[in-house]
């Protein structure tokens, strides 16, 4: 089993930065895919970024790329999602998800993670 726990969500301004951590337990973390994805109000969830087991695969959505850069440390359990430029459009509720089959291809559809965060509130101000 994986526990997920999401931290550095609040409130920004547009144009500023924030920075999402996931600390994850479980001594398999290091070769699961990992993923953020969001959920704003009125929307479906969709994926962020994501990171292969050991960094050398690494996706983002399209709004994102140039903007948001995903990394992991698998020493300290940790995966991070360094947003900057951030958009009123970014705010939602960021959550960290494990996806235990895959180790490289990083999928884009909730239903292939196994193991997800509780949240963490991003609110980008205009």
């Amino acid at each position: 089993q994986v526990s997920l726990v999401e931290s550095g969500g609040g409130l920004v301004q547009a144009g500023g930065s924030l920075r999402l951590s996931c600390a994850a337990s479980g001594r398999t973390f290091s070769s699961y895919v990992m993923s953020w994805f969001r959920q704003a109000p009125g929307k479906e969830r969709e994926i962020v970024a994501g990171i292969s087991y050991n960094g050398g695969n690494r996706y983002y959505i399209d709004s994102v790329k140039g903007r948001f850069t995903i990394s992991r440390d698998n020493t300290k359990n940790m995966m991070y999602l360094q947003m900057n430029s951030l958009k009123p459009e970014d705010t939602a509720a960021y959550y960290c998800a494990a996806d235990r089959h895959s180790t490289i291809r990083v999928y884009q559809n909730e239903g292939a993670y196994d193991y997800w965060g509780q949240g963490t509130q991003v609110t980008v101000s205009s």
